[in-house]
């Protein structure tokens, strides 16, 4: 029996990748370094983080103590741990991590020492692995853990991935991940997004029978059509599957460099005993945050500003990845 395994059950640690000279970060490294510490901070103190570094002696003497980071090194093209990480899958009560091919979104950046990364430090994992031949990235699917897998067509289909019919690929995904059902969405997207609208953008799985998703209210916004109609599709998927949901505000818009970025709060990670939610210093922040507090009653929740990390078009989900 193969399970694939929700992101609010019991986790081992969190995997990031510790920005360097050679990923995009460096135009404003040692601020990205920050952001990501502050993230490292937060999580080792609920739950161990393995950290993923180019250089380990450089990247220790960023923290104040050590404790619960486990460091391995290994020089990445860049940080989105989320999407080159190896994924937690049950197989007959026994953790396997799957890891499954990455291609930068379609070949959109370098990426052959990222899709090498899990194979590289398997030694660190406690599991052991699988070599998967099918391009997906863990921002692209999101499961209640109880055979529901939600993903959006325009990733998951995409040409640019294993140009595969739907069919296909839903039948691949079931196979390997032991679903009983595989839900698209048709609609919505995040300028500045360039992972061709990642799941864990737009709407996410907060229990077996919950999801949060992004809600635009504003008719003038160019995101508003479009989150409207994925809205309408949620709403069908819960009335057939007895679902609920849960929407977030949609941010003000945020530029840097005359680009808009994609900031969204659907890019929380959930972590044994608290919920870190992504924040970016607009006025939706304490809402936000309010509605994780009210669905989160047995977890801490902790606002993390994200403003440096949506420059690169990621967030908080995007630069970590839960092992179980």
């Amino acid at each position: 029996m193969v399970r694939l395994i929700a992101e609010f059950e019991q986790q081992r640690f969190v995997q990031m990748v510790f920005p360097h000279q050679k990923t995009d970060w460096a135009e404003y490294l040692e601020e990205a370094r920050q952001n990501f510490v502050n993230i490292v901070d937060v999580i080792r103190k609920y739950e161990k983080v393995l950290l993923v570094c180019a250089d380990v002696e450089e990247a220790k003497r960023y923290f104040d103590s050590l404790k619960n980071i486990d460091f391995v090194e290994y020089e990445s093209d860049d940080t989105w741990a989320r999407d080159i990480s190896a994924i937690s899958v049950e197989e007959n009560g026994e953790v396997v991590l799957y890891d499954f091919n990455f291609n930068a979104w379609g070949g959109k950046f370098a990426y052959a020492k990222d899709n090498a990364l899990s194979r590289s430090i398997a030694a660190h994992y406690p599991h052991k692995m699988r070599s998967c031949d099918f391009i997906l990235e863990g921002g692209g699917i999101e499961t209640n853990g109880r055979g529901v897998l939600l993903t959006t067509a325009a990733c998951m289909l995409n040409p640019n991935r294993n140009a595969l019919d739907e069919r296909t690929t839903t039948q691949k995904l079931k196979e390997f991940f032991g679903l009983d059902r595989v839900l698209y969405l048709r609609h919505g997207y995040l300028a500045g997004d360039d992972t061709d609208s990642h799941i864990d953008t737009l709407a996410r799985f907060v229990d077996e029978k919950t999801i949060m998703y992004v809600k635009c209210d504003d008719a003038t916004d160019e995101h508003y059509a479009e989150l409207a109609k994925m809205e309408a599709e949620l709403e069908t998927i819960a009335r057939k599957h007895d679902f609920m949901l849960v929407p977030l505000p949609f941010c003000d818009p945020i530029h840097y460099d005359g680009e808009r970025l994609p900031a969204t709060y659907a890019n929380f990670l959930m972590i044994n005993g608290a919920v870190l939610v992504p924040v970016y210093g607009v006025r939706q922040d304490e809402t936000a945050l309010q509605i994780f507090r009210e669905f989160f009653r047995d977890r801490d929740v902790i606002a993390v500003d994200c403003s440096v990390l949506i420059r690169q078009h990621g967030s908080l989900h995007c630069v970590t990845m839960n092992f179980s």
